[in-house]
């Protein structure tokens, strides 16, 4: 079948070359160069910070890892969306999820506030205990990797968002499985003046901004301060952020400049809302009465970023881009919400049940996590190839204290070998762990013909991981085989490559063949042989997780009834062979002490799928946006999974699953955003979206099934600028108009409610607020 589907990918391009070709010709008229931006040969406008955005005479090289100046699309042999800083402010989002509708393929799950982890194209739907999300999060060059799995971003400091889609890490290395999402922060002349602005909602939200900003001959540089808070729809939800950042640019002279970027923001968020299956989710959405508990909560994150680039256009085509960074992510919480209370001499308590105990958590951890690094890239172009070379060196630290804040045991049965007691205060982890990556990338573009334009990608990635715990192992803990320390070396080439047929200077097919690919973590390869009590056994053997993506598609610039339209139309298939599960299966484990568990290289998954993705002009009168996509998620191997049947006082024997075949959870096989805007005046504008999904199982056994659901949601705009240059803006958003309910997450695994059954009631689900309101008012002098 990927044979088949290969052959389709190239089938196209070969026939329209000879076809179009043909045409030209019999119409006297010249083969159309290969597609660029209609301004391309001229424009030698500086754009951000002096480097000149000229197109390099037939071909050029946009691909990037640091900085957005190269944001065209024309050319390019993967599906591609940008969004501008101006689509991003005129959202006035909660969370970045609010923009990335707009984009075809794109999923995600907002946990509260902006805090969001991003999927594309169904990849790693199946996972939700704060995994890797399998795509590529870059902030300003960065490589953002939160302790969570999650991203955190300033939406009101967002320059530009650019989405790639298909396996990514040619360019971005580990764990761009399915795609990248590279976001810019604010930056340039434009954010001279000051900027104070208030909004107000649902829930007692409040949230105030001032912004300072400067331009002068060769400096120019803005600082900004926020602060967000709300109550939430929840019972104990109560969140809120803070952020300061700002960006300063020196422009060494007409071709250079070096940019310093910082932020800083500091969030504190307590419940998610959960509850425990369909019953209490209709009785109890807020989960203030039914007992629901979230298996984390009392998060405090402080995060920090900074960055130094330096940019230079050396003329004729060639230029260098240097970046280094630091990010600092310091997180604690409460974690595990379930056991049985004891006195330091292991008898229960009179009340005992920690599930049934809001406030009551099994430990707390404290993690501190530092990426740094350095990425640099040249490229040149020139009338029959382009090529860029890249070279990113980066160190992850993460290092970990859990601590018990209660005297526990898992079980309310006698205190023995399988139940021990956990005191409380005990440190049951002090560990570090680092990744060190060393990786070297190009891109190689090659005019085969007039029309057609051939892209090569290859990286290649040396990571070595290192794991040391500072609790020392006791003498019987040594006789078992465990280990304080491990360390392994990984060794990971990845690839693109891809057609750009251009049929005219409006429309061009691409296609492309591309991979991602994931190391496994420490855990994986060791198992329980770094834990004094750990059951997994290790596996040091375990190879990194690959992706392959096959993708066709068009993209072109027409007129429908008179009005300009944007279009962009792609199908992939995205296998992935080998994925790394344990032999429990996910979030299981085997259901005897003989049962072997281990993580092993034994899962499958394809998704296969249809976007399009269409636009027009925003600045009509009327205008309107549509992103839709088919997604067709399959597990081709997920055939170990047993199932974890009754409570911990009363176990019953795990049930056994195959779960190949299965729709992989929480993939709706259709997603539609309708977007239209009604500009009755150069002040006034008027936007109403429609997001409708299919339903889809929320768990690998596909037993428990959630119907679709379609939400409205309504906004108005109103900006004025007067004769002494100030700009005043108002706006007013109504999300889910009609109050629709519906489940914002379900996630299911396990008789949770240990009734013997797996169904509806034991699923853990976080209701959606319902109707939500936000309206606010800014000045810009």
């Amino acid at each position: 079948m990927n044979k088949i589907f290969v052959a389709m990918s190239a089938l196209p391009l070969m026939l329209s070359m000879s076809l179009f070709n043909q045409a030209y010709a019999e119409a006297g008229g010249t083969v159309p160069p290969v597609a660029v931006d209609s301004d391309a040969a001229t424009n030698t406008e500086p754009a951000n910070g002096g480097v000149s955005r000229k197109m390099l005479g037939e071909v050029v090289v946009t691909s990037t890892t640091i900085d957005d100046r190269f944001d065209s699309k024309r050319g390019e042999p993967s599906n591609i969306s940008n969004i501008n800083g101006r689509r991003v402010d005129e959202e006035h989002g909660k969370n970045i999820v609010d923009v990335l509708e707009s984009v075809p393929g794109v999923t995600a799950e907002v946990q509260s506030g902006d805090s969001v982890k991003i999927m594309l194209r169904g990849v790693e739907a199946q996972r939700y205990m704060g995994e890797k999300p399998g795509v590529a999060i870059v902030i300003d060059g960065v490589p953002v990797l939160e302790r969570t799995g999650r991203v955190n971003i300033d939406l009101d400091n967002i320059e530009s968002i650019k989405v790639i889609k298909g396996g990514a890490s040619y360019l971005f290395g580990e764990d761009a499985l399915s795609g990248a999402v590279i976001i810019t922060t604010k930056r340039g002349a434009k954010m001279a003046g000051v900027t104070a602005a208030a909004e107000v909602g649902s829930f007692n939200y409040h949230k105030g901004l001032l912004r300072v900003g400067f331009a002068g001959n060769d400096l120019v540089g803005h600082i900004q301060k926020s602060k967000a808070m709300s109550d939430d729809y929840y019972d104990q939800g109560a969140w809120s952020r803070d952020y300061l950042d700002g960006k300063l640019q020196y422009l060494i002279d007409a071709s250079s400049d070096v940019t310093f970027g910082f932020e800083h923001s500091k969030r504190s968020k307590d419940s998610h809302g959960t509850v425990r299956g369909v019953t209490n989710a209709a009785i109890d959405p807020t989960s203030a009465t039914s007992g629901g508990k979230d298996y984390a909560r009392k998060y405090d994150i402080d995060l920090n970023k900074a960055n130094l680039s330096y940019a230079n256009d050396f003329g004729d085509g060639a230029n260098l881009l240097v970046n280094t960074y630091l990010f600092k992510d310091h997180t604690y919480g409460w974690q595990g919400p379930s056991g049985y209370l004891r006195d330091s001499a292991g008898t229960l308590l009179a009340v005992n049940d920690m599930s049934q105990l809001r406030d009551v958590y099994a430990s707390g951890a404290d993690t501190k996590q530092v990426q740094k690094g350095m990425k640099a890239e040249v490229r040149k172009g020139g009338e029959q190839t382009g090529m860029m070379a890249g070279l990113d060196m980066q160190r992850f630290e993460d290092r970990a204290l859990t601590t018990n804040l209660v005297t526990y045991t898992s079980r309310n049965t006698p205190v023995g070998v399988t139940n021990p007691l956990n005191l409380q205060g005990t440190v049951t982890n002090n560990s570090l762990s680092t990744s060190d990556t060393r990786a070297m990338y190009g891109e190689f573009k090659w005019l085969l013909a007039e029309p057609l334009t051939a892209t090569l990608n290859a990286r290649y990635d040396n990571i070595t991981a290192k794991y040391v715990s500072y609790i020392p192992l006791t003498a019987t803990q040594i006789s078992q085989g465990r280990v304080s320390s491990g360390e392994k070396t990984f060794r990971v080439w990845s690839e693109r490559a891809g057609l750009n047929y251009a049929l005219s200077v409006d429309r061009e097919l691409y296609s492309n063949i591309s991979t991602g690919f994931r190391v496994p973590t420490i855990s994986q390869l060791y198992g329980g042989s770094i834990t004094p009590t750990g059951t997994v056994l290790a596996n040091p053997n375990l190879s990194p997780e690959k992706s392959w993506n096959y993708e066709i598609g068009m993209r072109a610039k027409s007129e429908l009834f008179g009005v300009a339209l944007d279009t962009d139309v792609a199908v992939f298939q995205l296998d992935r062979k080998n994925f790394i599960l344990n032999t429990g299966g996910q979030y299981q484990t085997t259901p005897t002490a003989e049962g072997v568990e281990q993580y092993q290289n034994i899962g499958g998954v394809r998704n296969r799928g249809l976007e399009v993705g269409a636009k027009t002009d925003s600045l009509q009168a009327w205008s309107g946006d549509v992103a839709y996509t088919y997604l067709r998620a399959i597990f081709t191997r997920n055939d170990s999974y047993w199932m974890a049947m009754g409570s911990r006082s009363a176990p019953l024997p795990s049930v056994y699953y195959n779960n190949t075949g299965n729709t992989v959870p929480r993939t709706p096989q259709h997603k539609i955003n309708l977007t239209t805007r009604y500009r009755a005046t150069t002040a006034w504008t008027v936007t109403g979206e429609m997001n409708a999904q299919s339903g889809s199982y929320a768990d690998e056994v596909n037993v428990v099934w959630v119907g679709g659901r379609t939400v409205y949601n309504l906004m108005a705009n109103y900006e004025i600028k007067t004769e002494k240059g100030m700009k005043w803006s108002a706006f007013a958003r109504i999300d889910n108009v009609f109050d629709r309910y519906y489940y914002t997450t379900i996630r299911g695994s396990s008789d949770s409610n240990g009734d013997g059954v797996y169904n509806a009631e034991d699923p853990s689900i976080t209701v959606n607020a319902g109707r939500v309101w936000t309206a606010g008012l800014s000045l810009v002098f």
